[in-house]
């Protein structure tokens, strides 16, 4: 009988398992997947509320509703307040969140056969960089959330260190270890000391040497794709008209370009205010034929859908030089493509700072780049190849395992709450 589940609440991807039969298993989510898209659709035609696959896939199918993504990111931020319209009501995010969280309990409770009210939920190292109270904060809403979907025994553990309780499993002798977590929303890094011996103990405090978070993660890289290659199609980084002698001549506003290109507020541009200050922006455009696209995806309500086909291109160029994005429901016969050199060149700031914190967390350790026998890494971002490269060069002596990109963090907390909860409900230490 399980008695807790392990979440891995994930800004792209979420996972859950449980104990079965002594062994940690993830539980499959949706078409014997173990791992789901963390979307969400409120299909206003039918009053129902999809996750997932399926959730992209009604909202693709241009059925009314609402979708989300990436919700994840709005933890620490001030829009954890705000809400969104669906049909004819406002609705919280944090409810929203609430949703999900209560879906993948209810999925793994039909997988268990019975109610289960402890989690050990996953958490970055930050979830805000260096801001201890914005942390903190994060941390109490999720909880909250945890709570109030249902659960009643609530732990967090860190991310990384999750990964690295996944990777144990496996090793065969004691082993000094780099954990390298590279999600959707945030980069973090643990130094851990693991070994056969270990598994299974409850206090691991000498074992863990030090953790290291930064707020850099696939969505930025997704950002970064956008703008620079594919938001000029609509009209970024061109400039105002002049209508009349004397006007001046001005970049056209960024900030609709950037909502546009961040999952979690693409949500925004959904209303008549930012439609109408959009037809604004085309009005004084020199390039209306380019403003007009951004007119016209965001009347229709596409912005996730672009979103979507950008994320797709990233993860084409971690195998390709360049991608094809076939933007058809913006305008008859709009194809455009994306290049791996230019990316390489857009998202250098973001890997520096991913190796930079690598650095630090070898530095909070008190150990040299060389003492790391272990690169351990996952997450979906470590597939694109800049980024894995760089973190293969900072502890260029260490062995590379590479782990289950979108399980590994699941499992481990599968694993942390088989320790921590046993066979009662109330964590054990």
């Amino acid at each position: 009988m399980s008695s807790a589940l392990g979440i891995d609440f994930g800004t792209s991807n979420s996972a859950v398992g449980f104990i079965k039969n002594g062994i940690p298993c993830l539980v499959e989510l949706e078409d014997k997947r173990q791992t789901i898209p963390s979307a969400i659709f409120y299909d206003t035609e039918e009053n129902a509320v999809l996750f997932g696959n399926e959730a992209i896939e009604f909202y693709v199918s241009g059925c009314e509703g609402r979708f989300l993504r990436s919700l994840k990111s709005i933890l620490g931020s001030s829009l954890i307040n705000e809400s969104t319209e669906v049909g004819y009501k406002n609705i919280l995010f944090k409810e929203i969140i609430i949703d999900f969280i209560a879906h993948l309990k209810k999925k793994a409770e039909n997988a268990a056969g019975h109610a289960v009210e402890s989690v050990v939920m996953g958490r970055p190292v930050w979830f805000v960089d260096a801001d201890e109270q914005a942390d903190i904060l994060a941390q109490a809403h999720l909880e909250e959330i945890a709570r109030r979907a249902g659960f009643q025994n609530i732990i967090f553990q860190y991310e990384p260190i999750a990964a690295a309780l996944d990777y144990e499993q496996s090793v065969k002798q004691e082993e000094l270890a780099l954990i390298v977590d590279i999600g959707g929303g945030t980069s973090d890094f643990s130094v851990v000391r693991v070994s056969p011996d270990s598994r299974g103990k409850l206090d691991r405090k000498q074992d863990i040497l030090a953790n290291a978070g930064v707020h850099v993660g696939g969505t930025d890289l997704d950002l970064k794709l956008s703008l620079e290659q594919i938001m000029p199609l609509f009209g970024y980084k061109t400039r105002t008209r002049s209508l009349f002698p004397g006007d001046a001549i001005l970049d056209l506003p960024a900030t609709y370009y950037r909502e546009l290109a961040t999952w979690h507020k693409i949500v925004f541009l959904y209303n008549n205010r930012a439609l109408q200050s959009v037809k604004n922006i085309h009005y004084h455009a020199e390039r209306q034929d380019l403003a007009e696209r951004l007119v016209r995806i965001i009347q229709k309500q596409e912005g996730h859908r672009l979103a979507g086909d950008v994320e797709t291109a990233k993860i084409i160029l971690s195998e390709q030089d360049t991608a094809a994005v076939a933007l058809h429901y913006v305008e008859t016969g709009l194809v455009t493509s994306v290049s791996r050199r230019i990316f390489e060149g857009d998202i250098e700031k973001e890997k520096e700072r991913i190796v930079s914190k690598i650095h630090e967390c070898l530095k909070q350790a008190g150990i040299a780049a060389a003492s790391v026998q272990t690169l351990f890494m996952t997450g979906g971002s470590t597939a694109i190849p800049l980024i894995a490269n760089a973190c293969k060069h900072a502890v260029p002596a260490a062995r590379l395992v590479a782990g289950n990109r979108f399980g590994s963090v699941g499992m481990g907390l599968t694993i942390d709450a088989g320790l921590k909860f046993g066979n009662g409900n109330k964590a054990i230490g």
